[in-house]
């Protein structure tokens, strides 16, 4: 056999229907129905027949399993009736290898019945995760209901799969509700009264679980929401730790994490506490059920209505339905609340609104001219303003006329008042492509994904741009980058780890400026681009920005007087909404403190 050759193992493999392996890439999406109607209910009943092609076979082969198990006191009964109590060695035997060919089966139904709807049962999580993954990333955002990064990433992930796991309620509950009716019918054959008891307990204990599952659905729900929220504090205290290092808050991060943390402690053990009340209480009335019919089985043998391999079928029967039931138990209580609570929590995402409105029916084409803030609210007032359509405008603003000016510039929010237009066109009324083309907002923080230097510059540019290299080159070369592929290990080539941790904050933004700056766009705007470099590159930054974008506009939100200085328009808003313009004849003059003393007035 040559090196090419499939081996024998691999071979055998390939002739396996599918559903019996996971495929080496995951297959297709899953159909499923969820808008903005759908109850956590119908997702939780959705979610477990999501994926009928592995969940009906495996659902099957369960079903072949607990019936297997079933059948194992049965056919001892038997043997011991025919074979042993007539001494008929011949009979002997041959129930002998019925039974071996009965754990056969149950034992093949299980390994395989298991195997696939565990794959089925992925399958879904991934379609979940991906929905609800893209989200959390579409471009018009979520409003409503606010989420933290770290709790929208903890509902992502242990909330989806919470959700997905309620799939073993569609698989298992048919094997052992099987196992419980064929139970009967033996029992019915043997003795009526015993069958009787049995099909009418059953549905009356599921009907107990169901009841006695209230109080657990809301404590769950409530554990998984504080245990959410103490994840999110954790991922939000992770990603920002330099910025709390710096002020030194670390005491006050400190304290808020273990409060989050200690609520979400209280609320575990107590929802725990009630699911180990719950699912005691249901063992024992299960138990007592099992009981009951075993000591009815033993009176009713002691008076001769039943042979030995008759109770001897009775007693296994008693023993063996205990499992099932518990596992009822299990399947429809704690699987099922756990599911359905984790399905508001994942509704809450997939079912929040836009923050921007779609574009319309035909979105409008790709919009030229000057941008026009007309009456936004903004801060504590509106504002108004007419951006050059080229040349470098610096916008001197507070904080928190910023923050709402770049939600509104990137079409992260829309405004309720007053309007957005470009040459004439309502910004909002482009699709993502041509509002891109159109505005682009480089944010402050800038994050960089896991990668080269190179790889996160280039990602601006088409992989067919007839101009990608000198793009990049220009790039660089603008935001100053230079001396810092040669201080790197490999150039451009360095990896810049998770989020840019492996380089230095000056770094990280120079590198995510070049970012900016490669794209294709008519305005660009940033945000504090320069905060994290010394002030000699700084000023190189600020030379070389008017010159990269030429022809084209640039604003920028900053305090920084190197920026002001190549600035062809200054304009200050202050808390009130009031904006003031200064040309390039006054920019000579213009300082950070007295652009900090016109935001104040």
């Amino acid at each position: 056999m040559t090196e090419t050759d499939p081996s024998p193992t691999t071979a055998w493999r390939g002739r396996l229907p599918v559903w019996f392996e996971a495929p080496p890439e995951p297959h297709g999406r899953i159909a499923m129905k969820i808008d903005e109607h759908t109850t956590p209910r119908q997702l939780v009943l959705r979610t477990m027949f999501a994926d009928p092609r592995r969940t009906v076979p495996a659902s099957f082969l369960v079903i072949g399993h607990q019936v297997g198990e079933a059948l194992v006191p049965i056919v001892m009964g038997l043997a011991i009736d025919r074979g042993v109590a007539t001494g008929d060695a011949t009979a002997t035997i041959g129930w002998i290898a019925v039974l071996g060919l009965v754990f056969g089966m149950l034992s093949f139904c299980f390994r395989f019945g298991s195997r696939i709807g565990f794959l089925g049962m992925q399958s879904i999580q991934h379609e979940l995760r991906t929905r609800v993954t893209e989200r959390i990333l579409a471009p018009r955002g979520m409003s409503g209901l606010g989420h933290t990064p770290g709790m929208a990433l903890n509902i992502a992930t242990a909330d989806v799969t919470r959700l997905a796991t309620g799939v073993a309620a569609a698989i298992y509950p048919l094997g052992q509700i099987a196992a419980v009716i064929l139970c009967g019918v033996v029992l019915l054959w043997i003795s009526w009264p015993l069958g009787v008891v049995v099909l009418l307990g059953a549905p009356a204990i599921l009907w107990v679980l169901d009841r006695a599952g209230g109080p657990l659905r809301a404590r769950s729900e409530n554990e998984q929401q504080l245990a959410g929220e103490a994840a999110g504090s954790a991922a939000d205290l992770v990603a920002g730790f330099r910025v709390i290092k710096g002020i030194g808050a670390e005491a006050e991060a400190a304290r808020r994490y273990r409060d989050a943390s200690g609520r979400a402690l209280t609320a575990v053990v107590a929802a725990r506490r009630s699911q180990g009340t719950y699912l005691g209480a249901m063992e024992a009335i299960t138990a007592l059920f099992v009981v009951c019919v075993g000591v009815a089985a033993g009176v009713q043998t002691v008076r001769g209505a039943l042979t030995v391999g008759e109770l001897i079928t009775v007693v296994g029967l008693t023993q063996f339905i205990m499992a099932p039931m518990s596992a009822l138990a299990t399947n429809f209580g704690q699987i099922w609340v756990t599911a359905l609570a984790s399905s508001k929590r994942v509704l809450s995402i997939l079912q929040a609104p836009p923050a921007v409105r779609a574009p319309a029916e035909v979105p409008a084409p790709f919009a030229a001219g000057p941008v026009v803030v007309d009456g936004v609210p903004v801060g504590s007032g509106r504002v108004s303003i007419d951006l050059p359509e080229s040349g470098v405008t610096v916008l001197v603003t507070d904080a928190e006329t910023r923050t709402d000016l770049v939600s509104i510039l990137s079409r992260s929010h829309e405004p309720e008042n007053g309007s957005l237009r470009v040459g004439g066109t309502d910004l909002f009324d482009l699709d993502e492509a041509s509002a891109l083309r159109t505005i682009r907002v480089a944010p402050h923080d800038g994050a960089l994904f896991e990668g080269s230097v190179e790889d996160n510059v280039a990602a601006a540019i088409p992989d067919d741009a007839d101009d990608r290299e000198d793009r990049l080159t220009r790039a660089l070369f603008a935001s100053v980058c230079e001396d810092v592929i040669d201080v790197l290990p490999d150039g451009l080539d360095t990896s810049v780890g998770e989020a840019g941790k492996l380089l230095s904050g000056g770094q990280r933004q120079r590198v995510a400026l070049a970012r900016a700056l490669a794209a294709e766009t008519s305005t660009l705007v940033l945000v504090d681009p320069t905060n994290a470099v010394d002030s000699v590159t700084e000023t190189v930054i600020a030379e070389r920005l008017a010159t990269a974008r030429s022809g084209r506009s640039t604003v920028v939100f900053t305090h920084s007087p190197s920026l002001m200085a190549v600035a062809d328009t200054i304009v200050s808003i202050s808390v009130d909404g009031e904006v003031r313009t200064r040309n390039g004849a006054a920019v000579s003059q213009y300082s950070s403190v007295g652009a900090a003393a016109e935001v104040d007035r």
